[in-house]
């Protein structure tokens, strides 16, 4: 099954905090979770949606690296200034939602998104 990026933020209650243009035309079918980007280089695959409480500029990077549908920030984690910028810069949407990881992730399990690890 597949997701509009809106509709992951309608399911999870996020506050939009970038990338507002893009939430209608991109779709996920992933997801992957972690707070260590090293992991999210090495196993995730590209289009996936990052979900993290790690809103650092390493974030950003690293869905910009990745080719990653965008990144939902948990536990109402909001992104520095210079993280919002990085993010404009590369057209990727950012997410914030005051649900934990684990419910974050359990939310979208049950409507369908499936794991983006590579094997």
């Amino acid at each position: 099954m597949t997701m509009r990026l809106r509709e992951v933020a309608d399911l999870l209650g996020c506050q939009v905090v970038t990338g507002e243009e893009h939430l209608d035309r991109l779709e996920v079918d992933a997801c992957f979770a972690a707070d260590l980007m090293s992991d999210v280089l090495a196993f995730s695959r590209a289009g996936a949606l990052l979900i993290t409480g790690l809103a650092s500029l390493q974030a950003a990077h690293t869905a910009d690296v990745a080719d990653l549908a965008g990144v939902l920030f948990v536990s109402g984690k909001r992104p520095a200034p210079a993280v919002v910028e990085l993010a404009c810069e590369n057209s990727i949407p950012l997410l914030s939602t005051t649900l934990s990881m684990f419910e974050a992730c359990g939310r979208l399990f049950g409507a369908g998104l499936g794991s983006a690890v590579r094997r």
